[in-house]
């Protein structure tokens, strides 16, 4: 009697899967968010000053 065997797959994973573009995608968003929210709080720290 044999036992059941998950398949192997031949291929390796592929970098430019659309899942892998969707989470880069959503990191560089996040970069940009992140950039423009220290650049309101400086804006708005620098409006306080003067």
């Amino acid at each position: 009697m044999t036992a059941p065997r998950a398949p192997k797959y031949s291929y390796p994973a592929q970098p430019g899967r659309p899942a892998d573009r969707a989470v880069a995608a959503g990191l560089v968003l996040a970069v940009i968010a992140g950039l423009a929210w220290i650049g309101g709080m400086i804006y708005t720290i620098a409006g306080w000053s003067g």
